[in-house]
């Protein structure tokens, strides 16, 4: 599963926008903004299916893009070191 997961380009965003909605300290706001973008990325039902090379996942990251752009502070590097760590330890 890691190695598919680490090929797909905005995997690190993905994980750490993950860790930041389960962060207790997220406000609800942020948590709300975040795990519906994740939900988008995660349900079978999406806009432009994902089983299309190169744009498949092209809807997936505009959505998980503009979310970010939203909560940008408050997704913290403690985050992102976590979700480097999960997606370096693919093997």
């Amino acid at each position: 599963f890691w190695r598919v997961a680490g090929r797909i380009p905005f995997a690190e965003d993905l994980m750490a926008a993950f860790y930041c909605a389960t962060d207790p300290s997220t406000p609800s706001r942020v948590k709300l903004v975040l795990m519906a973008a994740i939900a988008y990325f995660v349900l079978p039902t999406d806009a432009v299916a994902d089983l299309l090379p190169l744009i498949g996942f092209a809807d997936d990251a505009a959505v998980l893009a503009a979310a970010i752009t939203q909560v940008a502070g408050s997704i913290t590097e403690e985050h992102r070191a976590k979700a480097r760590r999960i997606l370096d330890a693919k093997d």
